[in-house]
């Protein structure tokens, strides 16, 4: 599908780094997950970034009390009763680019205790003042080194196409995710959307119903019960100490967490001096 846009200069370079690494992150070869063994984030992106020259940090807490009691894979973590935790750091690079580093991911599991999954670069390309428009669209790029109880593949990666509109008091978000693990070509792209739908009470709460899965690889689908759907409320409160957002996330097919509570933490540690 296109969509017609109207191109300013300062969106011209935007639209041709993200077609590039578009082109790259597709051309690279993938592998499918069966299940998603475990998550260190839980969020569905807007394609707001920080602004140029400010350093922002996101952190990513997320606890199952009521999970998968097998693992994904030999080996692996176990989601039940696990606490995944991870540190994003994020610095605005330009008004239409942030560059982003997860470090250090964590878990505390039932049965291993405290363990370091690895870590993760991001590239998020945006239409400038993203927040500001009434269609957003965006796209992130993610490459991680895993731990082997983290994922089996050592190196993996992740495309989010990001799609949106701010209707006011309304927002509506979609991430087509694919995850990649290069090997098994183009069809064995894993895809694992995510969407959201938000109300805005005002510039400081809101509430909204986020949705997330994993369907499987693009060459087939898995059955609709072999496919984790989890529904999440959740609640944000901004202020001038930061961020706040609060989730709980429901699992609506047997291969997905039953229960799962998310938290994150957001603020600006610094801004560049502009001359």
């Amino acid at each position: 599908m296109e969509i017609p846009v109207c191109l300013t200069t300062d969106s011209r370079p935007l639209m041709k780094l993200s077609l590039q690494f578009a082109a790259l992150a597709v051309a690279l070869v993938a592998t499918p997950a069966l299940t998603l063994a475990q998550t260190d984030e839980i969020q569905v992106y807007d394609g707001a970034i920080a602004g140029s020259g400010t350093l922002n940090l996101t952190w990513h807490n997320n606890f199952t009390p009521r999970g998968q009691k097998e693992p994904a894979f030999p080996g692996g973590l176990v989601n039940n009763r696990n606490y995944n935790g991870v540190t994003e750091w994020a610095w605005g690079v330009t008004n239409w680019f942030e560059a982003g580093l997860y470090l250090p991911l964590y878990s505390i599991s039932n049965g291993r205790g405290p363990t370091i999954n690895g870590g993760k670069i991001r590239l998020l390309f945006t239409k400038p003042h993203a927040d500001d428009r009434t269609f957003v669209y965006a796209v992130n790029f993610e490459f991680s080194y895993n731990s082997r109880h983290w994922d089996q593949q050592r190196y993996t990666s992740e495309i989010r196409p990001i799609i949106g509109w701010h209707l006011k008091p309304v927002d509506i978000f979609v991430n087509p995710i694919l995850d990649n693990s290069y090997r098994g070509g183009f069809k064995s792209l894993d895809f694992a959307p995510a969407s959201r739908v938000a109300y805005n009470f005002s510039k400081k709460w809101a509430v909204a119903v986020e949705e997330y899965a994993d369907m499987g690889p693009l060459r087939g689908f898995y059955p609709t019960g072999e496919q984790s759907h989890q529904l999440y409320g959740v609640f944000d409160h901004s202020s001038k100490l930061g961020d706040l957002e609060v989730g709980v996330g429901f699992g609506l097919t047997s291969a997905s967490d039953q229960l799962t509570v998310k938290v994150m933490l957001s603020r600006d540690l610094y801004t560049r001096k502009k001359n």
